[in-house]
């Protein structure tokens, strides 16, 4: 890990800036534009406009390194996501801001993509999982460090827009100025969508829920606080909450993963993610309540991300590991990009509480599913799965390459040592 750390440290705290800045515009976006009378139905579309960028992004960030190389592409994009930040509030419409987060999105996710590839080149087969664990860490510590900076001031100034701008920027000195541009990126040519589901049915489907499901977390989470009254600090503490699960969570899980059946503990995950969104459905609102639910909620559907990406791996050939990421990812986008339409949607007809019911029902979905799975094929055996490897969901295609790398890895090693 120190090793990881002394050679990528200026990458990783570009990173963690950048998250930082990405954090503070998707909560605050749902502050201001409930501040600006936007309806739910216009803020949902707003912050599905950030997924679709992203996913758009996630497939044309390697044609443009490709053209003109990582550097430049990092800085571009870097530079359009530090005026987009500071033009929110100059352009108080929904559909203004919509076209703004398809932007934004698809610079983060060029922004993933390049780093992303800095980060693989520099790790080794020794230390490529520890890389992976370090970079998601540093990207949660930077989601929930955001959530701070919301109360230093009035969301209704300019203050808390140009704070993020300034980070974005900052975020790029120590990257461009200690990387040395990396080798040629390089794609594998991709499993098709009807390949993957069925090498792993219950893989395809939970990517696809838990995209909706985090994209109604990320997106949507203070949109529900502005409607359930919540003071700006309250929002802040209570968005911080689903990162700070997931954080503390993400470790005791995936040590789990590795000593027991794993589809089994998918579908314990998942009943615990949708018993917490229905407390406050049952219970109400109360603040103390909201935490606990946000805490389980985020503590278990982020673990889930990568609980389901080795699931499929341990039914994947070695040499068709990498193939996977492309597939994955689509389809966690799709899901993504509905979710918080559909949240927005379900709010409007339930209120506030309609948040967690669509998330609670999300998760339902995918244990009945993951049920039915379990009398379809037997799971393998826990000595004969691949290791758990620590992943955010919102991680680009190069991140799951890296993870299926790291598997590829141990899978050769073991080939070698029998």
């Amino acid at each position: 890990m120190l090793q990881v750390l002394t050679s990528s440290w200026a990458l990783l705290l570009g990173m963690m800036l950048l998250m930082v800045g990405n954090g503070v515009q998707g909560t605050l976006l749902g502050i201001r534009g409930g501040l600006e009378g936007f309806s739910t139905f216009e803020l949902s579309v707003v912050m599905s406009g950030y997924f679709a960028g992203f996913l758009f992004g996630s497939r044309m960030a390697p044609i443009m390194i490709r053209r003109v190389g990582h550097v430049r592409v990092f800085a571009a994009l870097g530079s359009f996501i530090s005026a987009v930040l500071i033009l929110y509030p100059a352009m108080n419409d929904p559909w203004a801001w919509s076209a703004l987060r398809v932007i934004v999105g698809f610079c983060f996710s060029g922004v993933y993509v390049t780093a992303e590839s800095w980060l693989n080149n520099a790790a080794d087969n020794e230390n490529r999982g520890k890389a992976l664990s370090l970079y998601m860490f540093v990207q949660m510590v930077g989601i929930i460090a955001a959530q701070g900076l919301l109360v230093v001031g009035d969301p209704q100034d300019f203050i808390l827009f140009i704070i993020p701008s300034v980070l974005v920027s900052i975020a790029f000195a120590p990257i461009l100025l200690s990387i040395n541009p990396t080798p040629a990126y390089e794609t594998t040519k991709g499993l098709s969508l009807r390949e993957l589901f069925v090498i792993s049915p219950l893989g395809c489907v939970g990517f696809l829920i838990l995209g909706g499901v985090f994209a109604a977390q990320f997106g949507m989470a203070s949109v529900f606080g502005q409607q359930a009254g919540l003071s700006v600090a309250q929002i802040s503490g209570f968005v911080s909450t689903f990162y700070i699960g997931g954080l503390v969570l993400q470790y005791p899980i995936g040590w789990i993963s590795d000593r027991m059946d794993r589809r089994v503990l998918i579908l314990i995950v998942t009943v615990v993610a949708a018993c917490a969104g229905l407390l406050p459905v049952v219970l109400g609102t109360h603040y103390a309540l909201l935490l606990v639910a946000a805490f389980l909620m985020g503590g278990m559907t982020n673990p889930l991300y990568a609980l389901l990406l080795a699931y499929v791996n341990d039914f994947l050939d070695p040499d068709d590991m990498p193939a996977a990421s492309a597939g994955l990812i689509f389809i966690n986008g799709i899901g993504a990009i509905a979710g918080p339409i559909v949240s927005g949607w379900v709010m409007g007809v339930m209120g506030p509480a309609g948040f967690w019911f669509y998330m609670s029902v999300l998760l339902v979905v995918l244990l009945a599913y993951g049920l039915w799975r379990t009398t379809q094929r037997a799971a393998p055996a826990p000595d004969e799965t691949s290791a758990f490897v620590t992943m955010a969901p919102a991680a680009s295609p190069v991140a799951v390459d890296m993870a299926h790398e790291f598997w590829a890895d141990e899978a050769e090693a073991a080939e070698e040592e029998s």
